[in-house]
């Protein structure tokens, strides 16, 4: 059967039952049922003629839906509700009339006609209202009404419109978290834009933002937009017309449903506007002053009639920000005034236009004198061109920069200043902070000086440590020496030549005892000269292995497991033999009952993973030499101290701690480490890591020293404050075969060195009193390029490493020297 809406027919007859049914009441006696699912009214069953005239009498709005598809049937208050654009779904099928609630109608339909009641509050509806689409909210109350057996034959429905209670309750619940959200914000540039968003998304809107408009320019520093673009920028308004900027002045909201037919916007404002993607909008003004004020605008990118409740929602949105804002300028300007750091604004063409308090306070300056100078003269001239540098590149990348530089105070002083500068959106101007670091530098430098004192009682802490741990062993070294020469001098002086021979060699003994003594010292702090070169270590240690047998003793069996094909290592050969040496004998010292020493050689890489755990190693190949002995071993709280200076497990007397650290502080130096070893009753190893050599050096091995080498009458200068060492060289090189020519210092060497005297070598020592050797070497190498150069010295504090010190055709040797081992020196120089 047909559902459409029934036709009116042509003898209109109204029933008593809808005799006052109001004009819906007429319309249903003159529609032709007939084709209805309810049939002619002639035939409806009385429960169905209660029902109508029920809900037509009604001043409530009610529908009836009447049979299993729910024909309708309403009042006028129902038609009042849904407005005159639904009202001809009169006889629809509650499905035909509500096509896009198939669901919700079918389970309304099956519950009522079930004998079951529904209730639904503030049910959102869409409905069209002249054209207009609009979103609706109702109570619904769902009740069956009985047919003539009893049974449901439809369903009556009670409604009430709560549209505006939900809206009103929406706009409160925005209001309020609104307000909560901006109380927390401190800066007006935050506070509009989380209102921009929140606004724009609660209206639906375009386009959302801040402005400020002064002559006749609008600023916005940032916006929220949906479906358009951005709007950030400055605008002109004078396109606007008077009508618009008076409307402004007035502090009354502008409100424009259309631009292309609002009677106050001229022809280029409206293309302006349609260039923006603007249709229509809402103006509220927050702050006004007598040329300044300031805007929240709401945009729409198409024609909107903007209700009277958006036009309230956004002047009380202007209002919750307002205070806002000025909560946040009186924050801002307790904190511009109290602030301890120079605050200011200013403008890339070299002005400021506001200083806080803090200027005055920290260089002395009035605002007034402040604000009528560029701040170029403020700069110190040393460091104006890169204080400029920096804001222009400020100006370039919209970036914030930090800087320091010294500015000017009142009274021609010079304040050294921390900078931090900000940009601001217009791009004209930034906001400056500016820290004094004049107490900071006084602590920094208080800070300083009590480190320098800590580092100073370290030290001397640690020379009293020396004192006290060496000199014992050195005393006894110097009554050797001194007590050998008086009794040669008493020999020689009585004829008695048959002893000198043992005095010399107890004085040499002596003597090379100190000498140890004293490398061991630089040898730790890392301050004596190495010459690097490439060595054969399995040489070095098959020439000690006499040396080693007869130190060792016939208790301690020494073995060697030499790499077949091992690297050639980069050290010096001095200082390796010393340090083995050092090695086996602190070996020897932990087996007093006998034992076993293994020397072993052998060729690793260690990779990344090595160096992950081992920060302070280098990644590479190193030549490994080992020593390891049965000892009594060392516990763990006795290893973590092996390296530090003056720590000895031996009794008073005989050790003074200084091995193992010279050990520790040759390696380092010469770029390689140390790994030990050891469990208690287990024995140690100690493994000295020494950097592969990969260079063309020949190699070196350890090889007996050949008779004093002789000059060929080359002429050699020497350059030494002291007179002994002096006296001993130049007769050395006398008596090989040199020609010798002596200076005390620089002073007298330069003219003897820049004159057309022969001279074919400088030996000088580092330590000159006044300019030292390095310098002097220097001076001479202007008018001598191709002299060589030989350094000697006692503490080579500047030549840790040869490389870093020397020169080409420059070497260098350690005091003390053997004789024949400065001959040999001077004979390889020479070539």
């Amino acid at each position: 059967m047909s559902t459409a809406p029934v036709r009116l027919s042509e003898v209109p007859e109204t029933p008593p039952f809808l005799a006052k049914g109001g004009m819906l009441g007429q319309r249903i006696a003159a529609a032709d049922w007939s084709t209805t699912e309810v049939g002619s009214i002639a035939n409806w069953p009385h429960a169905l003629r209660s029902a109508v005239s029920l809900i037509l009498q009604a001043r409530t709005p009610m529908v009836l839906l009447w049979g299993t598809d729910g024909v309708m049937f309403y009042n006028d208050a129902y038609a009042a509700v849904v407005g005159p654009q639904n009202q001809t779904r009169m006889g629809c099928t509650a499905r035909e009339a509500w096509g896009d609630n198939h669901d919700f109608i079918d389970n309304v339909l099956k519950v009522g006609l079930a004998g079951d009641a529904l209730q639904y509050r503030d049910h959102e509806v869409t409905i069209t209202r002249d054209i207009t689409t609009e979103q609706m909210w109702l109570n619904l109350d769902y009740s069956p009404v009985l047919g003539e057996d009893g049974v449901p034959a439809g369903v009556i429905c009670f409604l009430a419109e709560t549209t505006d209670r939900v809206l009103a309750g929406r706009k409160a619940a925005f209001l309020l978290s609104l307000s909560d959200d901006l109380r927390a914000l401190s800066t007006p540039a935050d506070i509009m834009s989380m209102t921009a968003v929140r606004l724009g998304e609660q209206m639906n809107a375009s386009r959302v933002f801040y402005a400020e408009v002064n002559a006749g320019l609008m600023s916005v520093e940032r916006d929220y937009h949906s479906g358009v673009g951005p709007i950030v920028g400055q605008h002109s308004l004078e396109s606007f017309g008077p009508a618009i900027l008076a409307a402004y002045m007035s502090g009354a909201p502008v409100v424009v449903h259309d631009v292309m037919t609002d009677p106050r916007l001229g022809h280029e404002a409206r293309e302006g506007l349609s260039e923006r993607e603007v249709g229509g909008y809402v103006d509220v003004v927050l702050f006004q002053e007598a040329d300044f004020i300031s805007l929240l605008a709401v945009q729409s990118a198409t024609a909107r009639t903007w209700t009277d409740d958006e036009v309230m929602l956004v002047q009380q949105v202007g209002e919750r920000v307002k205070v806002a804002i000025e909560r946040a300028r009186a924050e801002r300007d307790r904190l511009w005034d109290l602030s301890q750091d120079m605050l200011a604004r200013g403008d890339y063409e070299g002005m400021l236009s506001a200083v806080s308090p803090a200027w005055t306070r920290i260089l002395g300056w009035t605002e007034s004198e402040l604000l009528t100078r560029t701040y170029e003269t403020l700069n110190h001239p040393e460091d104006n061109f890169q204080t400029l540098a920096a804001i222009k590149e400020m100006a370039q990348t919209r970036q914030p920069i930090r800087f320091e530089n010294r500015i000017a105070t009142r009274d021609e002083d010079w304040k050294h200043i921390e900078w931090t500068l900000s940009p601001e959106a217009d791009g004209l101007n930034f906001i400056a902070v500016g820290r004094d670091l004049t107490e900071a530098n006084a602590r920094r430098a208080e800070l300083e000086s009590a480190q320098e004192a800590l580092r100073q009682s370290q030290k001397m802490e640690a020379i009293g440590q020396l004192t006290g741990g060496i000199a014992h062993d050195f005393n006894n070294m110097l009554t050797g020496v001194i007590g050998s020469l008086d009794l040669m001098r008493r020999n020689i002086a009585s004829g008695r030549m048959d002893r000198v021979d043992r005095y010399i060699d107890a004085a040499t003994v002596s003597a090379q005892r100190a000498a140890a003594l004293t490398s061991r010292l630089l040898a730790f702090g890392r301050r004596q000269s190495l010459d690097m070169k490439a060595m054969d270590v399995n040489a070095l240690v098959a020439g000690m292995e006499e040396l080693l047998f007869r130190t060792l003793g016939e208790q301690i069996e020494l073995g060697t497991d030499l790499a077949p094909e091992l690297w050639a290592a980069s050290s010096d050969e001095n200082q390796l033999e010393s340090a083995l040496l050092n090695l086996c004998i602190n070996a020897r010292d932990a087996m007093p009952n006998g034992g076993k020493l293994i020397i072993e050689t052998t060729n690793t890489r260690l990779d990344e993973r090595y160096t992950r755990d081992h920060p302070d190693v280098t990644p590479g190949d190193y030549v490994v030499l080992s020593v390891t002995d049965t000892g009594s071993g060392m516990a763990p709280t006795t290893m973590d101290k092996v390296f530090e200076p003056f720590f000895t497990t031996k009794p008073v007397g005989q050790g003074t701690g200084l091995g193992l650290s010279m050990v520790y502080g040759f390696a380092r130096q010469s770029g390689g480490h140390v790994r030990i070893y050891s469990e208690v009753g287990q024995g140690t190893t100690v493994k000295l890591f020494l950097t592969r050599s990969l260079g063309g050096e020949a190699l070196v091995a350890a090889m007996p020293s050949p008779e004093t080498p002789r000059g060929s009458g080359e002429t050699v200068m020497v350059v030494e404050d002291d007179p002994s060492v002096r006296m001993i060289v130049t007769e050395l090189l006398s008596e090989v075969g040199y020609g010798v020519l002596e200076a005390t210092d620089a002073d007298t060497a330069i003219p003897i060195l820049q004159s057309n005297q022969r001279i074919d070598l400088l030996v000088s020592d580092v330590g000159l009193p006044g300019m030292n050797g390095r310098q002097l070497a220097e001076v001479a190498r202007q008018s001598r390029p191709d002299l060589k150069i030989l350094f000697i010295t006692g503490y080579a504090q500047n030549a840790a490493v040869r490389a870093g010190f020397l020169a080409d055709g420059m070497d260098m040797m350690t005091k003390p020297f053997a004789v024949d081992a400065l001959a040999t020196k001077i004979r390889d120089i020479l070539g």
